[in-house]
């Protein structure tokens, strides 16, 4: 039996399939398949995105965590051995490196020009299946997500492009093929609530883990805990949330202990910030103001102290 064969004009694409499609054709080739093996023998997958001709590419750091051997495929089917160059657990972003040069790369746009209701799509390799394309909107701007080593990642984008496991570290893009953001992590109970990182975040911390393979930041010495303040004290400070963060422990050889810091004090503000939670001292102890003399004030037994504290630069 003999079947005709039509041959149908083709047809020009909407505007939605035509900008999805035009992201994907800018930046799937650029997009790769991570493999991460462990001493141990287990293994883990994910994604990354190609930033560099060089071979440099951006993923995130729990993809790569313990991984004593990695490797990375293209689209094309070629593939190479990956080297850590650096990693930063607390943006859970990491830089690696491939060996060849030549190669697809993406360009970065800017997080902080994105609008709400604005397409965004999705690339990466969701269980084990290479170069697949999901589409959504931003569905939110400015949120803080935890990361794995418990600091907060600010100005992270909420989108509903479907992740699964295997997009980590793949490419956030805008409707005109730059990336915005690296896909880091979805709600398992829920339906649309998918999250990426910045790509102005993921800019800053690239430059800093390829000069020095490592994000560095201030510290303290001092562990700390949020706590509830009295109401009516709250309210005599003036202060707008009912909590502050309370020493647990100041060792003697920290940077606080030694400009007077004691367990049990409970710190109002510092650097010339209010403090109410953990995270908030940890978002102003940056490198910048390591060795730097900074007001640091606490209650302590019932009195208001302003002490003078240098924080140390991490190790």
């Amino acid at each position: 039996m003999a079947y005709d064969v039509v041959e149908w004009p083709e047809e020009p694409l909407d505007p939605y399939s035509a900008r999805v499609a035009q992201a994907f054709e800018t930046v799937g080739p650029a997009v790769v398949h991570i493999s991460a093996m462990q001493a141990n023998g287990r293994g883990g997958t994910g994604s990354g995105v190609i930033f560099a001709p060089d071979g440099y590419l951006i993923t995130n750091s729990h993809v790569v965590a313990k991984a004593t051997k990695l490797s990375a495929s293209l689209t094309d089917g070629r593939q190479f051995e990956a080297r850590l160059i650096g990693d930063d657990p607390a943006t859970d972003l990491a830089v690696l490196r491939l060996e060849a040069t030549g190669l697809p790369h993406a360009q970065f746009g800017r997080s902080s020009r994105l609008r709400v209701g604005q397409l965004v799509v999705a690339i990466g390799n969701p269980l084990g299946f290479q170069a697949t394309v999901t589409a959504g909107i931003v569905s939110a701007l400015g949120r803080t997500l935890r990361s794995p080593s418990g600091r907060l990642i600010e100005s992270v984008i909420q989108t509903d492009a479907p992740l699964n496991p295997g997009n980590s570290g793949g490419a956030l893009v805008d409707g005109q093929g730059r990336v915005i953001g690296i896909n880091t992590a979805m709600i398992g109970q829920a339906q649309g609530l998918c999250f990426a990182i910045g790509v102005d975040t993921v800019v800053d911390v690239t430059a800093r883990l390829m000069r020095d393979g490592r994000v560095r930041r201030a510290r303290l010495g001092i562990a700390g805990q949020t706590t509830m303040l009295d109401a009516r004290l709250a309210r005599r400070l003036h202060r707008d949330g009912g909590t502050a963060v309370m020493v647990s422990e100041a060792p003697t050889d920290g940077p606080a202990a030694r400009a007077g810091v004691e367990k049990g004090d409970v710190i109002l503000e510092f650097a010339g910030a209010k403090v109410f939670t953990v995270d908030d001292l940890h978002r102003l102890l940056t490198a910048e103001i390591a060795g730097s003399e900074l007001e640091m004030t606490v209650i302590r037994r019932a009195r208001i102290e302003t002490l003078k504290v240098s924080p140390d630069l991490d190790d």
